[in-house]
């Protein structure tokens, strides 16, 4: 505990770092006081409906708890920022098959902010379509007409859409500022902030559950706790595993013109386990809203019937098994597209550096194909599993299902994710004051003259 608090003293006398946590916190507090300023023209007392479609889990559970529950509340902020996800996703796979997009990509700094702001616009788009969906949607979510005080004519609806893709665009630009100003990863940690928000809701309502009704009483949330612990350290091992590629590099003089001394240098190429993140996730679950939809428009037959029954559950069965199948098919498929093994070949190639044992050009792209294909299968069975494990504590140990999306799936990588970067970041300008990291505990560290 004192190292830790040395850490924190050390932070503070970095005026850089504290401002920069001091904004990063600010926008975050706005962010989280706008998911709670409900729409004009909709009495917030009559959404109690909504509140509890969204508390028991499921799929509305799980975009309740991306937006912080701004999606319950019916906020300005109630699409959250995952239009603007939603829009760099498409515009990174259209950078596979666009041309345009691909020259921007080797464009550097300005090609980055063409595509940056290509992808604002696209989220507008995405917005505005969203929007609308998700007005008409409230009188289906169990939300009465009489909550609409203003009823919904031409104005509540214009308004309304107007607030709504206002405060996505509102959502993105605090997270980019957090980027450039504050401590980074800010569209990350605006989602990290949503998911956090419902944790402690979460777990009081499993906690009374345990105990109120005499389900397993604290004896179970203990084990539960320590569960979820052993969870949190997987994923870290999950985000975190890499394995190294030897490379070595062409001999080169060094030293003066009279006395020239051949050297060589040995590094590693870092390729992750899981270079795919949680896009897999992702992509797995905007594709199972597929058999929900077919099946209602299948009608009463049989076919239709039994995936209404079974897809409709996300901690079902039938659905956690094509689940975790479309996650392992879409962690091949994203790693393929993020991980350039034939450009990281030639970069080796054109600065002189070469894998042990392996012929520079294609024999190298070929030999970097085939380790990542090796290491792709456990880490996406990892993923698989660690997705479709909050089914399995609902199923096995009766939890809650709120509750248990914590126990796995995108929810916790993000929250994994965003962390590690974050102390990273923090970790990383202690480093350069000649501070010991949070990583690292100790005294401050001497200068180097």
């Amino acid at each position: 505990m004192k190292k830790f608090i040395e850490t924190l003293v050390n932070i503070y006398k970095i005026e850089e770092l504290r401002n920069r946590i001091g904004l990063t916190l600010s926008i975050l507090l706005i962010y989280r006081l706008g998911a709670q300023i409900v729409l004009p023209g909709i009495d917030s007392i009559q959404l109690a409906s909504l509140a509890s479609r969204t508390d028991g889990g499921g799929l509305l559970g799980i975009l309740n708890a991306f937006t912080g529950g701004a999606f319950a509340n019916a906020s300005v902020f109630a699409l959250g920022i995952m239009p603007y996800i939603s829009a760099s996703i498409v515009v990174q796979l259209m950078g596979i098959a666009i041309p345009y997009l691909q020259k921007l990509q080797k464009e550097g700094e300005s090609g980055r902010k063409t595509i940056n702001q290509i992808t604002r616009w696209l989220t507008i788009g995405i917005c505005i379509v969203q929007a609308p969906a998700y007005l008409f949607g409230l009188s289906a979510l169990g939300v009465p007409d009489s909550a609409f005080v203003i009823g919904k004519g031409p104005l509540f609806m214009f308004s309304s859409i107007s607030i709504l893709v206002t405060g996505t665009i509102f959502a993105m630009w605090l997270g980019e500022k957090i980027t450039d100003k504050g401590i980074g990863n800010g569209i990350s940690l605006l989602i990290m902030v949503g998911i956090i928000a419902t944790l402690p809701l979460s777990f009081a309502q499993e906690f009374v559950s345990r105990v109120s009704e005499n389900n397993g009483g604290l004896m179970m949330i203990l084990i539960e706790m320590i569960l979820w612990v052993v969870v949190i350290l997987l994923s870290v091992l999950l985000v975190m595993a890499v394995r190294q590629i030897p490379v070595q590099y062409a001999r080169r003089s060094a030293g003066g013109s009279n006395n020239n001394v051949a050297v060589g240098s040995r590094q590693y190429i870092p390729l992750k386990l899981n270079a795919s993140g949680v896009m897999p996730i992702i992509f797995a679950q905007a594709l199972m809203f597929a058999p929900t939809y077919a099946g209602s428009l299948m009608g009463d037959n049989d076919l239709g019937v039994w995936l209404q029954a079974n897809f409709s559950d996300i901690f079902g069965l039938w659905y956690n098994i094509v689940f975790g199948l479309l996650i392992i098919i879409f962690t091949y498929f994203y790693t393929a597209i993020t991980v350039p093994t034939n450009k990281m070949s030639d970069d080796l190639k054109r600065s002189g550096g070469f894998v042990p044992g392996i012929r520079p050009g294609n024999d190298t792209s070929d030999f970097l194909d085939n380790v990542m294909s090796h290491i792709t299968f456990p880490g996406s069975l990892f993923l698989a599993g660690l997705a479709v494990f909050p089914a399995i504590v609902v199923k096995v140990m009766g939890m809650q299902q709120g509750w248990a999306l914590f126990y796995g799936g995108t929810s916790l990588l993000i929250m994994v994710g965003v962390a590690i970067d974050t102390i990273q970041q923090v970790n990383s300008y202690l480093l350069n004051r000649h501070y010991d990291g949070l990583m690292k505990s100790g005294n401050n560290r001497k200068k180097v003259a």
